[in-house]
C-alpha cells in the first residue's frame, strides 16, 4: 500500500488479524498409516537471512527428502508460503494454519507474545542467519542526499517497519544520538518495498530496514548508507519458530525439518556463490546482492545452533517492544527450545556448532563467469585487484574497517590513512576514524582506486 499508517493504526490492526478465529494445524496430527499429511512453512524469500529455512532450502528440495525418508506410512505435502514480512507469519501460526515460519528476532518475540495470548505458543527451534555486531540492519538516505550522520535525521521523515529488527536498530540508534525515537523523527510504519520506493520518490528522508533492502538500493544506485546498525555492537538474527502443539504432535516432522535446514546451511557455507546464484534465481534479487549477505565472509553467518549470544540478546530486545507497546513482557527462556535442533544434530555436532565462530571479514572480488570468488588480505590488495580488471568483475567487497561489516567497495567511504586505503560503510564512522588519526582524510572511491594502483 502507498499511503503512510502510523504505528497505533498498524498494530491495531494486526491486533485484529491475529485475533482471527483458530482453525486446524496445517498438518493432521491424527493421520494414520497411508495418510496424506499438509505441512505449512511460512517463510520471506526476499529476507535473505532466512534463505536456510525457506528459499534455498526449498529449491534444494532437502525438507521434502527427509520427510521420504521417515518410512512412517504417511505421504507428506509440503505447502510454501511466502510473506514479505514476519508478521503475518505470526498471524497465521497463532490461527493453526502455518507449522513451523522463520523471522527476525523483533518479530520472534511478537510471535512468542500473540503465541501465548491466544493460547497457541509456538517455540524458537533454531536459527537462520546472524551477525553478533548487528550488521544485518542498515538505516540509509537518497544519494543525494545532504544527511550524513543520524543526527542529521532530526526532525525529517524516517521510514521503517515498526516492530521489525530495523526498527530497533532505529530506536536504539536514535537513543544513543541523543534523538527521541518518538518525538524526535516523523516515523513512517511501512511495508520494505513502499518504504524503498518512498525513498525513491523523495517523500521519506531515510529508511531504517533489514536484508536485503539496504545492500539492494546501494547496488542500485538509489540509496547511500549513513549508520552500519553494527555500530551498535549487538547482536541481530533470524530463526525458525514452530508451534508447541505441532512440535509435540509431529516431533519427527520438525526434526526432519531442522535436518534439511541444517543441511542447506552446510551447502550454503560450502558453496557461497552457487548458493547466491540459486537464491537470486528464487527471488529476483541480484546475485552480487544476496552474496554480499549470504557471501563465504558476508554479513551473516549461517547457523542453526541456537547461541547464547542471541538468546541474550533476545532478552534485551523485550524493552525496546515493550516501550513502543507492541508487547508485554516475554519469557525468553520458555520460548526457547534447542530440544529438536539438538536431536536432529545429534549432541557432539550441535555442541561443535555452539562453539563455532564467525569467519573473519575479508575483502572479496566476484570475476565474471567464476564459481568462486578472489579473497585478498588488506582493502588495499583488493583495489589494486580492482583497478588492473575493471569491468571484468561482477562486484568487489571489503569490510568496514571499525565493524567489520562488508559493503561494495565502490560504495564505501574510504579513507588514506598514510599508506593504508579504509573503507567504512557511513560516512559518520569513517570521520569518526578521521577524528582520531591524524593525517588521515576522506578520499573519493577513484582517488582509493588510483593510489592503489
Amino acid at each position: 500500500m502507498s499511503r503512510t499508517i502510523t504505528t497505533r493504526t498498524a498494530v491495531a490492526i494486526s491486533a485484529v488479524v491475529l485475533l482471527l478465529p483458530l482453525s486446524a494445524c496445517g498438518g493432521d496430527a491424527e493421520a494414520g498409516s497411508g495418510s496424506t499429511v499438509t505441512v505449512t512453512v511460512g517463510y520471506q524469500s526476499r529476507t535473505i537471512n532466512t534463505v536456510t529455512a525457506g528459499t534455498l532450502l526449498r529449491s534444494l528440495g532437502s525438507f521434502e527428502k527427509q520427510l521420504n525418508a521417515l518410512h512412517d506410512g504417511v505421504h507428506y505435502k509440503v505447502d510454501w508460503q511466502d510473506y514479505a514480512t514476519g508478521a503475518p507469519i505470526t498471524a497465521q501460526m497463532t490461527a493453526g494454519k502455518i507449522d513451523i515460519g522463520s523471522m527476525g528476532d523483533f518479530p520472534l518475540l511478537i510471535n512468542a507474545a500473540r503465541g501465548k495470548q491466544l493460547n497457541s505458543p509456538t517455540r524458537l527451534v533454531s536459527v537462520t542467519g546472524y551477525n553478533l555486531r548487528g550488521g544485518l540492519n542498515t538505516i540509509v538516505t537518497a544519494p543525494g542526499s545532504k544527511l550524513a550522520s543520524l543526527k542529521d535525521v532530526k526532525g525529517k521523515k524516517v521510514s521503517t517497519s515498526v516492530g521489525s529488527a530495523a526498527d530497533g536498530t532505529l530506536v536504539r540508534a536514535l537513543q544513543r544520538a541523543g534523538i527521541d525515537p518518538d518525538s524526535g523523527i516523523e516515523k513512517l510504519n511501512q511495508q520494505p518495498s513502499v518504504g524503498a520506493s518512498a525513498l525513491t520518490a523523495g517523500s521519506t528522508d531515510a529508511l531504517s530496514q533489514f536484508v536485503a533492502w539496504p545492500g539492494l538500493l546501494a547496488y542500485q544506485g538509489k540509496a547511500k548508507a549513513i549508520y552500519d546498525g553494527a555500530r551498535l555492537n549487538l547482536p541481530t538474527f533470524h530463526g525458525v519458530t514452530a508451534r508447541e502443539d505441532f512440535a509435540k504432535q509431529r516431533p519427527a516432522v520438525l526434526e526432519a525439518f531442522l535436518k534439511a535446514q541444517a543441511e542447506a546451511t552446510d551447502y550454503l557455507n560450502d558453496h557461497p556463490v552457487d548458493a547466491a546464484e540459486k537464491v537470486a534465481k528464487a527471488t529476483g534479487l541480484p546475485a552480487e546482492v544476496v552474496y554480499l549477505y549470504n557471501g563465504a565472509h558476508g554479513i551473516a553467518t549461517f547457523d542453526p545452533a541456537i547461541k547464547p549470544q542471541l538468546v541474550s540478546a533476545l532478552k534485551q530486545d523485550v524493552s525496546v517492544l515493550k516501550s513502543a507497546k507492541l508487547t508485554g513482557d516475554v519469557d525468553v527462556d520458555s520460548f526457547v527450545d534447542d530440544q529438536y535442533v539438538k536431536k536432529a544434530l545429534g549432541p557432539k555436532a550441535y555442541a561443535e556448532r555452539l562453539a563455532t565462530k564467525p569467519a573473519p571479514a575479508a575483502s572479496e572480488a566476484w570475476p565474471r563467469g567464476a564459481s568462486k570468488t578472489v579473497t585478498f588480505n588488506s582493502p588495499s590488495q583488493l583495489l589494486h585487484y580492482v583497478a588492473g580488471h575493471g569491468d571484468a568483475l561482477r562486484a568487489a567487497y571489503v569490510p568496514d574497517t571499525t565493524t567489520g561489516t562488508l559493503w561494495f567497495a565502490d560504495k564505501a567511504v574510504w579513507v588514506a590513512d598514510g599508506d593504508k586505503l579504509l573503507p567504512f560503510v557511513a560516512p559518520d564512522t569513517a570521520q569518526a576514524y578521521v577524528a582520531g588519526h591524524g593525517g588521515a582524510r576522506v578520499v573519493p572511491y577513484a582517488d582509493a582506486l588510483e593510489r592503489a594502483s
